[in-house]
Formats: C-alpha cells, structure tokens, sequence
C-alpha cells in the first residue's frame, strides 16, 4: 500500500472514530498510541491528525499534543446556530424546482445522525453555490457525535426528521424553512441536557 493510500484510510479511520464518539469530548489522542490499532507508523497518524484539526474534529492545545474537542453549552449553541443559518442560505440560493438534481430516499433503518447529515447535505446540494454542500458536509461530521445522542433527549426525532426530508423531495422551500427554524430552536433549547447525555453516553 502507498503512503497516499495509507495517509487516506488512516484519516478516515479516524474521522469516523472520532464521529462515533469512540472518544469522549477533551480525550488526548496520542499519535503513537493510536499508530498500532490503525496499522500505520506514527507519521501518517500525526498528518491525518493535523488535517483532522482543520476540519474541526481535533484541536491543539498551547500544553501540546492533540485532543477531541471539548463540548459545552454555549459551544453547542453556536454549532446549532451556524447549522441553522447555513441550512437556510442553502435553501434561499436553492435552483428553480424544475432543475433540482434527483434526491434518493434514506434507509429507514440508517441511524439518526447518518439520515441527519444526508438530509441537510441533500438541501446544500440544491444550492447553486457549490461552497454550502462543502461547508454543510464539514458541519455535520461536526455535529455527528452530538446527533448520536439527540433522541435520547428529545421527543419525536424520527418524525421531525421524516417531516424534513419530505419537505426537501418536493422542494416545499417556505415550509421547509419553517421546519428547519423549529429544528434548531428545539434543540438549542435542550443545549445543556445534550451535552450531558454526549458525556455520559457509553
């Protein structure tokens, strides 16, 4: 395998470990403890590590060495914030109906977080400006962890999500604002109790 193809899976690897909350929120990840579970040397770890950084999956710190983000409150309510926001320059810079691309159906039994992301990612992706799919797809690897946790706090997730993407098949773009404005509103509300259940998720 080439050192292309070794960089690539191990970022991945790591990508969806991190997604999973296979880490807890402020865990240090040790580039030579993870080289060996990820059959890499150490270099290709640190390197997927620093990209893993600009992707604002992992941080620095001024002590040294690399760590999952910590999670609070009011970093919570900003994600939720700049998710609501985008969705919805997403859907104002949306192409006539007419020309929107196909939209296949999500699996009903995929988990939450994954129908989350390819359903907000499906509305950037009816953008005539490419950069929001860019943007949403980094804000939902982000927010996946979190996602993992949110039926566990809040009520009727599943519907409010079905509610959602039926609203993106038929292009429905003022009632699918409304829809998306509630969904972020509920959930900036219950910030505080989804950072708990992110820490004390097994």
């Amino acid at each position: 395998m080439n050192a292309g193809a070794t960089a690539e899976r191990v970022h991945e690897a790591l990508r969806l470990r991190i997604m999973s909350r296979e880490f807890r929120p402020g865990d240090r990840l040790d580039p030579a403890v993870l080289a060996a579970p990820l059959a890499a040397s150490v270099t290709p770890v640190r390197d997927a590590l620093h990209r893993l950084t600009g992707e604002g999956l992992v941080e620095t710190r001024t002590a040294g060495g690399f760590h999952v983000p910590a999670l609070d409150e009011p970093g919570l309510e900003d994600l939720y914030d700049w998710s609501a926001e985008l969705v919805l320059l997403a859907i104002n810079a949306w192409r006539r109906p007419a020309i929107l691309p196909p939209l296949g159906d999500l699996a009903d039994d995929a988990a939450l977080a994954d129908r989350t992301a390819a359903t907000f990612l499906a509305v950037a992706r009816h953008s005539a400006n490419r950069e929001h799919a860019l943007a949403l797809d980094r804000l939902n690897a982000r927010l996946h962890a979190v996602r993992t946790v949110e039926e566990h706090v809040l009520e009727g997730t599943h519907a409010e999500l079905q509610a959602l993407w039926q609203a993106v098949r038929t292009a429905e773009r003022k009632h699918l604002k409304i829809l998306c404005r509630s969904y972020h509103r509920r959930r900036r509300r219950a910030a505080a109790d989804i950072v708990r259940a992110v820490y004390r998720a097994d």
